[in-house]
């Protein structure tokens, strides 16, 4: 559930594999916790006169194979995180949790398990101090029955985390234009789901906090599966290479065959000369687009009206329109690049025959406004760090495709998970008991989940 939404993801979305009870997904030491708790429960063991850190009460008769502890959830990122990953937490909770009787029965404990989460799209912040962390997820009940159940829960959430808050800083850094999310080559493909929902979720929260409308773009149907989007596109490269070469050729039959709904993207650096390449698409489509608008056939016209160009000019080129490279800021999609081609696009029509040829004054103003509403989307290597630069500069950009900076995970994108015992239950009463250096913390948003 979102903090946007209020609905939450039906556990069947994440087809949770019926293996994550019997612990083949959790690293082997968090199993033999189970274990160990659950024969020395069989045992009748107690604790006995052995010491212990809660040196202040009697624990000579606690029964640790059913001891009851309270673990906190949390990550250390700065100066903050976007959460996601609770839904798919909570579903693992609900149908993982307990343990194989002698038959070899799963006995579900779930029910008596407490647990407190935040929702998806929940901002966390971080400033160094460990002993500050916000909780994410807080979970008390016997601990065998969840201890084997660490691995996943914090696997689930690390993943989507990471993304989510990668996207969202994208977002702040494009300045309110449109980012599409191009990351699904760039990862195992059964990842595009919750990669996807991530994106969605960072959406979201982007719109609430900056007052904003954009749109969650995704490239894979597959992206778009736990919330109803999508898959969009246009033409690759190879597309053109089927076509010989020809772009304008290329995207002729691409606005023939396609609805629509598809919006008309041309790429544009098929040979490293975006400006000539755009200009080409450009001619061609108003040409046809023309012919049909003067006949008033509004309909078949629109399927010939050009939304954008797209270069897409790779690292180590630099384009026919750059002659004399001033540094290493003129390869690739650059700055200089963006602006002689916004500036190309939108005084294309003064060399159409078409449009010079006309006495209707209203023919120019057409071709005039049909150049001018081309959008540009570029691709091609972008960061926040590029893209900051790009709207410092006021580079004339409308949208920004994004795809492998997304998944980042570095020093300054890590969005690791942590889950510490923080307190045990004795004789029905909560005792702090954790690690040197942690202890339990709270936050505000945590909310107690309804079984």
């Amino acid at each position: 559930m979102t903090k946007y939404n209020n609905r939450r993801i039906k556990a069947e979305t994440f087809q949770i594999d019926p293996r994550v009870k019997q612990g083949w997904f959790s690293d082997e030491y968090l199993n033999n916790t189970s274990r160990i708790l659950y024969e020395i429960s069989k045992e009748n063991y107690k604790f006995g006169n052995n010491s212990s850190d809660l040196n202040h009460i009697d624990v000579t008769n606690v029964e640790n194979g059913n001891i009851e502890v309270e673990m906190q959830f949390f990550t250390r990122r700065k100066p903050l995180s976007l959460v996601v990953g609770i839904d798919e937490s909570l579903a693992i909770l609900k149908t993982s949790t307990g343990y194989f009787d002698k038959e070899n029965n799963f006995i579900n404990t779930f029910k008596n398990l407490e647990i407190e989460a935040v929702e998806d799209g929940s901002i966390v912040t971080y400033n160094g101090d460990v002993t500050k962390v916000k909780p994410i997820l807080k979970i008390r009940g016997r601990y065998r029955d969840f201890a084997y159940l660490e691995t996943v829960l914090l696997g689930v959430l690390s993943e989507p985390t990471r993304i989510a808050t990668n996207v969202y800083n994208t977002l702040v850094a494009a300045n309110g234009k449109e980012v599409l999310f191009f990351p699904a080559r760039f990862a195992h493909y059964k990842m595009q789901g919750i990669h996807g929902y991530a994106h969605k979720v960072a959406i979201e929260a982007y719109n609430k906090n900056y007052k904003a409308n954009l749109s969650a773009f995704v490239s894979t149907q597959e992206q778009g599966s736990w919330w109803g989007g999508k898959g969009g596109g246009t033409v690759a490269h190879a597309t053109i290479a089927a076509f010989l070469g020809n772009t304008s050729e290329t995207m002729m039959q691409f606005a023939k065959v396609m609805p629509v709904t598809t919006n008309r993207i041309a790429l544009i650096d098929f040979h490293n000369d975006c400006i000539g390449e755009a200009l080409s698409v450009m001619k061609k489509m108003f040409y046809k687009y023309f012919e049909l608008y003067s006949k008033k056939k509004y309909k078949e016209a629109k399927k010939y009206e050009l939304y954008g160009v797209r270069p897409d000019n790779s690292s180590n080129m630099i384009d026919k329109c750059i002659e004399e490279p001033a540094n290493d800021d003129d390869y690739g999609v650059n700055a200089k690049l963006v602006w002689r081609l916004r500036k190309a696009i939108n005084n294309a029509y003064l060399d159409w025959d078409t449009i010079n040829n006309s006495t209707n004054n209203n023919d120019t103003i057409t071709a005039k406004t049909w150049c001018e509403n081309i959008k540009i989307i570029v691709t091609g290597g972008f960061n926040v760090k590029k893209i900051n630069k790009f709207e410092k500069l006021g580079v004339p950009v409308d949208i920004y495709g994004v795809g492998s900076s997304l998944l980042t995970n570095d020093k300054d994108s890590n969005n690791d998970y942590t889950a510490d015992v923080v307190k045990v239950k004795i004789h029905n009463t909560w005792h702090n008991l954790s690690k040197v250096g942690r202890n339990s913390s709270d936050n505000d948003e945590l909310i107690k989940i309804e079984k």
